[in-house]
């Protein structure tokens, strides 16, 4: 051996330098996000590699391409249509009582698309950070996006990341889009709805509003009801397993259910009739809006479907919706009428009826 070759027990300087490197890589060592996180370099990699493909981590997104591609046999074997949706989140604040920001993204998607009639399948990901945010904030938020991936079945394949400068936005936003395919035979348009049919709801209305406005901390007031946030793709699949004719299905969101039957209304030209006594409302969330003037029939919800199914067809999707563990106090609260055209009525429990007309105004910004 030549005087000059290294020896099996030392190292040679390029080598230690190497394993330093490597060492370093894929590590987020700052508390919080600075604008090098948004670079385009290591500081941005090491965030995407440490927080982002090792939580989300499946072979579609460890291929770390400016794109997700999968084989189109994927996608026709399941199902003969495809549903793309895109959602973006700003809720405040960014953790709430049954929830935060990162399960809402992934279930308010996941439901956009499970609403349709699809099967979700791919998810994105997109992340608007606040130069400041603790990086263990944005550590739970992944963590619970992940853990609502799992439950719902569906993956991450794609995303990106920008950092933009203190004060530019509020801490953290998120950008979603979804893909998901939709089953033979099943064809969900408002546009169906038909004189006759049963207006069906999984559960009790208002509580993700009631929660987001406590969680403030603006008003002393105090509560325990838990935002409703919870994937709906399990309950659809129950319910066009017991009946593929569903006229109209929507998830109760941003203007709550009010506006969701006005929009039903509308598009199919027909009445509503709902009938108050009947709407699942929790007494503390009632207490909430008498308090405040507000309606619990515009508040925002996040686990809530509305289902419009032909009369014949009413009562064993009810039964199929109970089973469910999404749907256990579901109940019908109303009807489709031919006229008046367009217009939701209520009717009270004095037998007198009044207009529900579609939501003016924002009763509660940023809810989702």
């Amino acid at each position: 051996m030549s005087e000059t070759s290294t020896r099996p027990s030392e190292q040679h300087p390029l080598s230690q330098n190497i394993e330093q490197i490597q060492h370093r890589r894929n590590k987020v060592r700052e508390t919080t996000i600075t604008l090098a996180h948004g670079s385009g370099g290591k500081a941005m990699r090491d965030l995407i590699d440490d927080i982002l493909v090792s939580s989300f981590d499946n072979p579609i997104l460890s291929q770390l391409e400016d794109q997700a591609t999968f084989p189109l046999t994927t996608l026709t074997t399941q199902g003969n249509q495809l549903a793309f949706t895109t959602d973006s989140y700003v809720v405040d604040p960014l953790f709430f009582p049954g929830g935060d920001i990162g399960t809402l993204a992934i279930n308010g998607t996941v439901n956009d698309l499970a609403v349709s009639g699809a099967k979700p399948l791919y998810l994105s990901c997109s992340l608007i950070l606040e130069e400041g945010l603790s990086v263990d904030t944005l550590r739970q938020v992944i963590h619970s996006m992940k853990v609502a991936a799992e439950a719902t079945g569906v993956q991450i394949v794609t995303g990106d990341t920008k950092v933009v400068q203190r004060g530019s936005a509020d801490k953290l936003f998120i950008n979603t889009a979804g893909i998901g395919v939709i089953r033979e035979g099943v064809s969900i348009s408002a546009h169906h709805i038909q004189p006759g049919d049963a207006v069906i709801i999984n559960g009790h209305l208002g509580d993700h509003g009631t929660a987001i406005l406590i969680a403030r901390g603006e008003l002393a007031l105090s509560t325990e009801i838990k935002s409703d946030c919870q994937p709906l793709n399990g309950l659809v699949d129950t319910i066009l397993n017991t009946c593929p004719d569903i006229h109209a299905m929507r998830d109760a969101t941003r203007g709550g259910l009010a506006t969701v039957l006005n929009e039903f209304a509308q598009s199919s030209q027909v009445g509503i009739r709902l009938y108050e006594n009947a709407i699942p409302i929790r007494e503390e969330v009632k207490g909430v809006c008498e308090i405040l003037g507000l309606d619990p029939l515009y508040l925002a919800n996040e686990g809530k479907l509305v289902v419009i199914v032909p009369r014949s067809h009413s009562e064993s999707v009810l039964s199929a919706m109970k089973s469910h563990p999404t749907g256990k106090d579901s109940c019908i609260i109303g009807e489709v009428i031919p006229s008046p055209p367009g217009i939701v009525l209520l009717q009270t429990p004095f037998g007198t009826e009044r207009i529900i007309d579609m939501l003016v105004g924002d009763q509660l910004p940023r809810i989702c």
